[in-house]
């Protein structure tokens, strides 16, 4: 029987739990604790989420990031509210149309990756036209779907002009602690201080075990998101197991440290491959993705190895493989892969 293709570098969500997180899960389980939220742990939670974010934040542990951003879309959205967002956005791509089914919010994406003021300012025609959906949110991917990183002024400059048109800023942060890691700052100068409103804040891609929440900075702006998120069906019973992944994520460097090691396997990946024949990196590696173009040899012997996605083609027709790292990929499992694309390569 055939050995099946390694799913390491498929995604960060491969990955399995972090040892620490496992501690902070049984720490959990000992003893009876209040449901829904009540409970010790979230208590905790709530005062490292101030700490990391200000002395307003709230947060709402929830289970997955779909259900994050469904939560924080709705809640920030009327009836009639719309959401801007790039097209390439997780929310738009990747979530099976759930911020529209679920949350009723129409989505306008826009052809960029980077949101800049330009597209908010063009979708901001349509207000006040009966026959259109009306923005009411700006929703921003910090990392993005193509391992890039936001510049923190150009969020601010987003921020600022969706709240002068009376918009609520929501940020996408599945891979937040890489892109902060990246950048060199804490949570709340990747955040709080560009003018984000409501975080969906991402955890399981960085260790935990199917642990997300929906951080809001500005209650203001999101009336009623703990009705919201028993209606989207994101409340837990024993929600001190999520809380307690979290505390142990965001109340240690635990984030910072496993985010900084994804990344670092990043480069380290993308810098060796570059110097294999028959393949060369797409673009710099900015956080813990790696975007290769490759001869179609060494895609197909890739793919006998190992799980990878094809996310583009050059402009010469090369297939641009997507290769993630995670909190746990070592030094062994990259010389082993560059070491397999070098060999397909030498022989082309």
């Amino acid at each position: 029987m055939a050995e099946a293709p390694d799913p390491s570098f498929a995604s960060d969500n491969v990955a399995g739990a972090s040892p620490e997180i496992l501690e902070a899960l049984t720490e959990a389980a000992r003893g009876a604790d209040a449901p829904y939220g009540d409970d010790s742990v979230t208590a905790r939670l709530g005062e490292v989420i101030r700490e990391q974010f200000g002395s307003r934040a709230e947060v709402l542990p929830v289970f997955n990031g779909t259900g994050a951003n469904v939560v924080a879309l709705q809640a920030a959205s009327p009836r009639w509210g719309a959401a801007i967002c790039s097209a390439s956005a997780h929310i738009h791509r990747d979530e099976g149309g759930a911020p529209e089914k679920v949350g009723g919010v129409k989505l306008l994406p826009r052809p960029a990756a980077h949101l800049g003021v330009e597209d908010v300012r063009e979708e901001l025609r349509t207000q006040g036209f009966v026959h259109a959906a009306q923005p009411t949110v700006v929703s921003l991917t910090q990392a993005t779907e193509q391992g890039t990183v936001y510049p923190l002024d150009q969020v601010a400059a987003v921020a600022d002009a969706a709240h002068a048109a009376g918009l609520t800023v929501h940020m996408d942060g599945a891979r937040l602690a890489n892109a902060a890691a990246a950048l060199g700052v804490d949570l709340r100068t990747a955040v709080t201080d560009v003018g984000v409103d409501v975080l969906s804040l991402g955890a399981t891609k960085n260790g935990a075990v199917g642990a997300e929440a929906v951080v809001v900075i500005d209650p203001d702006r999101v009336p009623g998101i703990d009705y919201v998120r028993k209606a989207s069906m994101q409340l837990a019973s024993k929600q001190q197991f999520l809380s307690a992944q979290l505390v142990r994520m965001f109340g240690t460097d635990l984030w910072h440290r496993h985010a900084s090691h994804a990344n670092r396997q990043a480069r380290r990946l993308g810098e060796a491959l570059d110097r294999c024949p028959g393949a060369r990196l797409a673009r710099d590696p900015e956080v813990n993705a790696v975007f290769v173009e490759v001869f179609d040899e060494v895609a197909a012997a890739v793919r006998t190895r190992y799980v990878c996605h094809t996310w583009e083609h050059s402009d010469e027709g090369h297939q641009v493989l997507r290769l993630m790292c995670s909190f746990e990929t070592t030094d062994r499992q990259i010389d082993d892969l560059v070491a397999l694309v070098r060999g397909v390569g030498a022989t082309d």
